[in-house]
């Protein structure tokens, strides 16, 4: 090999190097200044996880959007455990119709052996108009209750037969199994104005033989006097309870406070009105609002590091 051979050889060896050099540094800008996917999604999360730790704020206050529950009750056990105050305060009213308003709907409850039940104040009313319209109750009729409590409330408007009264699990679509045993029945549904306008869907596809029939109305109540008392939590379990809370407070905005939702219906109502839902029940953690407020308030009240 001369020499001419040996330093051409070697000004392209250097002339690769800085090229080379020049292609690593360029790679080394571009990832430096360009985050990769996975990166970003990093970012991402974290800034949500920020966003909803200032949202879960301390708990130190709750307001109940129905009235104080008898005897035990676990809002007195969450009370207890996590040192907050829990108030009720029903945000809605029941109020009775008259005879005459019952008349209009055209339905004869003599001609009805069954009786729904889902709720105490639909049994108050039926029993109510019942006397209003002066009629006797038949020793046939047979009684579906949602729940064993509203079954034993029967004992103050009938003598109590076991035989004549079937009780569910808390739920409407519990019971209609049992009522599907009593096809040939026809049976009514006490209910509010509220409720006979929504479609109750397990209940339309049962197959039975039913009347919905108003009772009584649901009416916003006053909440004047809360004008100037601020919550950290508000609990709704209905749409009725949002738009009592809007017709009161037309200005409401919701900012820090926070809104323990219950059912789907209660949720796309508060959702609808452009209201933000922070806790949401039932879920597959926690089957009740209790438990629910529960968790949300072991999270937000924990002492942070």
């Amino acid at each position: 090999i001369n020499a001419n051979e040996v330093i051409l050889a070697l000004e392209n060896r250097n002339k690769f190097i800085r090229t080379s050099s020049v292609l690593y540094f360029f790679v080394s800008l571009h990832a430096r200044n360009f985050p990769s996917s996975n990166t970003r999604k990093g970012s991402f999360l974290l800034k949500k996880d920020k966003e909803m730790a200032e949202q879960k704020k301390k708990v130190k206050t709750i307001l109940i959007s129905q009235p104080k529950p008898e005897g035990k009750s676990p809002y007195a056990n969450l009370e207890k455990k996590h040192k907050v105050k829990i108030d009720f305060r029903p945000f809605m009213h029941v109020e009775e119709i008259t005879a005459m308003e019952f008349k209009e709907q055209r339905i004869s409850i003599l001609n009805h052996d069954a009786v729904i039940f889902t709720s105490k104040n639909a049994m108050d009313h039926y029993f109510g108009m019942m006397e209003k319209l002066r009629l006797r109750v038949p020793d046939f009729t047979k009684y579906f209750c949602v729940s064993e409590a509203i079954a034993h409330y029967l004992q103050n408007f009938i003598t109590y037969r076991k035989r004549k009264v079937f009780t569910g699990e808390q739920t409407l679509a519990s019971l209609i199994p049992i009522m599907q045993k009593h096809k040939e029945s026809k049976f009514m549904f006490p209910c509010s104005d509220v409720l006979k306008k929504q479609m109750n869907k397990s209940l339309e596809e049962s197959g039975l033989d039913y009347t919905k029939a108003q009772m009584y109305k649901v009416a916003c109540s006053d909440l004047s006097d809360l004008s100037d008392v601020k919550y950290d939590v508000l609990v709704f379990f209905s749409p009725t309870g949002i738009k009592s809370l809007l017709e009161n407070f037309p200005e409401f905005k919701q900012d820090e406070t926070r809104l323990a939702v219950f059912g789907p219906t209660t949720i796309k109502s508060v959702e609808d009105n452009g209201l933000r839902v922070d806790i949401a029940a039932p879920n597959k953690k926690a089957p009740s609002m209790s438990m629910a407020l529960d968790q949300y308030i072991k999270e937000a009240n924990k002492r942070k590091r």
